[in-house]
């Protein structure tokens, strides 16, 4: 009776299953479902693979891994193979990471990845025999690993706001690096989604901040100057002079970035209404008395010199 090779009772989450026997004999019933593709592999390599139908395995049907290891049903009979199975159907994945923002804000993401193979030789000599993935666990293992690293790596160059606000962006730049990456594993991302997002709850009391129009920049500068405040007070040996050199420097960048605060303008009394005016304006624009304060002229250059003074501004004679 010729040997039977045939993946049975596959379950609906079942990606890949290893035939148990690997020699295969002359005249082999090969078996392959349909949204199934088998996969011959040796010595970590994929070789030939068949798809849905029955198949009488003989030296014709089987020209790749033949020709690299001289294979002549009759003169080498039978041969050792592993025959890997690989479901073609869309899978649908959990996945979640940590990752960090620009500001070393940490992320706590979640979500769901839907991947079908396309491409089933690639996929067994990359993932099955390049990673000594057989089982449909470690093929997931790898799978969600593989997704979550992207996700690290394109959450990483967001800020806080950023990820929080522009979720559909960040998701849409997430499938684009994961789809090209699982692409040259033979795997097609079909979809791709966040289904949380969080961070600390430190963090997430900037996130208040951040919203009342504050950038995220500056929130963290003040948080992390208040944050050495309170160390520097608390130490011991620790005095004003320590944190007045080094509240600064955290506060430099801010201070360089935000405008030069202007002085604040002199006020006088108006002597007639008692509204206050500006130093140097003639007259109230409450009432219209005159507010220029009553000159005479230095005896010795003869500049006005304001009622009152003690010395000429202009060349210091005693009036």
């Amino acid at each position: 009776m010729p040997q039977v090779i045939e993946w049975r009772n596959a379950g609906p989450d079942d990606v890949v299953w290893r035939y148990p026997v690997e020699q295969i004999t002359s005249g082999a019933q090969l078996i392959v479902h349909e949204y199934e593709a088998a996969v011959f592999l040796r010595d970590g390599k994929a070789y030939d693979v068949f798809g849905p139908g029955r198949h009488t395995l003989t030296t014709l049907n089987l020209p790749l891994i033949s020709k690299a290891y001289g294979i002549f049903f009759g003169g080498k009979d039978p041969f050792t193979a592993i025959v890997i199975y690989v479901s073609t159907k869309q899978f649908a994945g959990k996945w979640g990471a940590k990752a960090q923002t620009t500001e070393l804000a940490p992320l706590m993401v979640h979500g769901t990845a839907w991947f079908r193979i396309k491409d089933p030789n690639l996929f067994v000599n990359e993932v099955v025999g390049g990673q000594g993935a057989y089982t449909t666990p470690q093929v997931d293992d790898f799978i969600r690993g593989f997704i979550n690293e992207r996700v690290i790596d394109v959450m990483s160059k967001y800020d806080l706001t950023t990820a929080f606000t522009q979720l559909d962006k960040a998701s849409t730049d997430v499938k684009v690096n994961i789809n090209d990456a699982l692409n040259r594993l033979g795997t097609d991302l079909v979809d791709f989604k966040f289904e949380g997002i969080d961070t600390s709850d430190q963090f997430r009391d900037r996130l208040f901040w951040i919203k009342q129009h504050a950038a995220t920049s500056d929130v963290l500068r003040m948080e992390t100057a208040k944050d050495i405040g309170q160390s520097l007070s608390t130490s011991s040996g620790a005095g004003l002079g320590s944190g007045m050199v080094l509240i600064p420097q955290v506060m430099n960048a801010q201070m360089q970035q935000a405008p030069m605060m202007q002085p604040q303008v002199a006020m006088v009394a108006c002597p007639k209404c008692g509204n206050q005016v500006q130093q140097g304006a003639k007259f109230c624009p409450n009432c219209g008395a005159t507010v220029t304060p009553a000159t005479t002229a230095c005896p010795n250059c003869g500049k006005p010199v304001a009622a009152g003074a003690k010395f000429c501004p202009e060349c210091g004679q005693k009036i």
